[in-house]
């Protein structure tokens, strides 16, 4: 990643999780052996990662939504049921106002999320000045990708308009793509049993 650029990271936490029944955000992250567990949880995993690129790191989270103690600063949705768009919106204004161009957007449930995938978002998104830079493996990630901070104010004219798509975002702005070579660094989990068979293969 280029040393001169200003990088916010936005983690959106904050999910209702209808179908794994539960908060992503404070599910026990796998430890490095069988029926073992580190203590730490997807949030503070994923924060983890984002941490070693982006500074400062927002957590977007539901108001009242329990979460550990973290480094990072949390900003409380306060209106529920709307999708990612919304807290989208609230991460990237918190990081322009922070002093940030560009932030990296992530949603909390990506156990294999790696820097190497934030590095190579960033580079394309310094070389075409693009205004959002997404992975794409056979359909677009809009939740692990580089957004410019400016962009808060166009993710609330969309949703003063009822719009709750990411992808109108997108439509809306001048967005670049990269083909992920290994499309497990965005893999999504749905249920815990997802999640150890991901990070603890054959375990």
């Amino acid at each position: 990643m280029p040393d001169t650029v200003s990088l916010a990271g936005v983690i959106l936490a904050g999910g209702e999780s209808r179908r794994m029944g539960r908060d992503k955000a404070t599910l026990p992250y796998p430890g490095s052996g069988p029926g073992s567990s580190s203590g730490t949880t997807m949030v503070e995993h994923i924060l983890g990662v984002v941490s070693q690129r982006c500074a400062p790191v927002f957590v977007v989270a539901a108001t009242g939504q329990p979460l550990p103690k973290m480094q990072a600063q949390i900003i409380r949705d306060e209106i529920q049921g709307l999708g990612p768009l919304p807290a989208t919106g609230l991460g990237l204004r918190a990081a322009a106002q922070a002093g940030a161009t560009l932030a990296f957007v992530c949603a909390v449930d990506m156990p294999l999320l790696a820097t190497e995938l934030i590095d190579n978002l960033v580079q394309l998104a310094v070389e075409t000045n693009a205004e959002v830079v997404s992975p794409w493996d056979g359909r677009s990630h809009f939740l692990a990708a580089v957004y410019r901070t400016d962009l808060a104010d166009r993710i609330d004219a969309l949703v003063a308009t009822g719009e709750r798509r990411m992808s109108a975002l997108i439509d809306a702005s001048d967005a670049q793509q990269i083909v992920l070579p290994d499309s497990r660094l965005v893999t999504n989990v749905n249920s815990d049993e997802d999640l150890r068979a991901l990070v603890l293969p054959g375990a």
